[in-house]
């Protein structure tokens, strides 16, 4: 993740197994400079539903807490829980009314299954069943058009997300250091970081 405007690293998602695997690499940098090697860049947002992101750090930790914060007030007013496509509204609304320097990826799983949604420069929320974005995105999507498949199980699915992110690591000046995996399902989203995306496979 930068801390200046350039969206330099590699973050992908992929819809499997009736949850939603999100990976990010481990690498931040401001201009020429890796200014960590252990950075976070998937966020969990409430119980089922998790943000992977690419652009300015203070701007992607500042967003989730208001994606939060309006989650709750939407299901304490309402008696209900927010669907994933109205987080997607919602977070695009958001940006709308507050710009932030980032780029995002939102996964999520409610009593309809497994969403995964990009946000295009203009703002609109699209859904899809894999998707790679950051400076290490084409390289990544050239895996996950390879590795993806609807009926693909949990691990596998695990270990494309990671082998995506490795090969843009090695493609991308602004993408390393490893690897963070998200699971996200409905009423738990884990994370687990590794040194090596080979381990993930493991």
């Amino acid at each position: 993740m930068e801390t200046e405007t350039e969206f330099g690293t590699t973050i992908v998602g992929l819809v499997a197994d009736g949850r939603v695997v999100l990976a990010s690499d481990r690498r931040a940098s401001v201009g020429g400079m890796v200014s960590s090697k252990r950075a976070e860049k998937v966020f969990p947002v409430g119980d089922r539903a998790a943000l992977a992101f690419t652009g300015v750090v203070g701007d992607a930790q500042a967003l989730v807490p208001k994606l939060e914060s309006e989650v709750r007030l939407y299901e304490t007013r309402r008696g209900r829980r927010l669907s994933v496509p109205a987080l997607a509204t919602l977070t695009r609304n958001v940006m709308g009314e507050d710009p932030v320097r980032v780029q995002h990826l939102l996964a999520g799983v409610d009593a309809d299954g497994p969403h995964l949604y990009s946000f295009d420069a203009g703002g609109a929320a699209l859904e899809q069943p894999y998707a790679a974005d950051g400076s290490g995105g084409p390289t990544a999507y050239g895996v996950l058009e390879n590795g993806y498949d609807a009926e693909l199980e949990l691990a596998d699915a695990r270990a494309v997300a990671a082998d995506a992110v490795a090969a843009a690591s090695e493609r991308d000046l602004a993408s390393g250091n490893g690897l963070n995996v998200a699971v996200v399902a409905d009423g738990d989203v884990s994370v687990d970081r590794y040194d090596d995306p080979a381990a993930v496979a493991s």
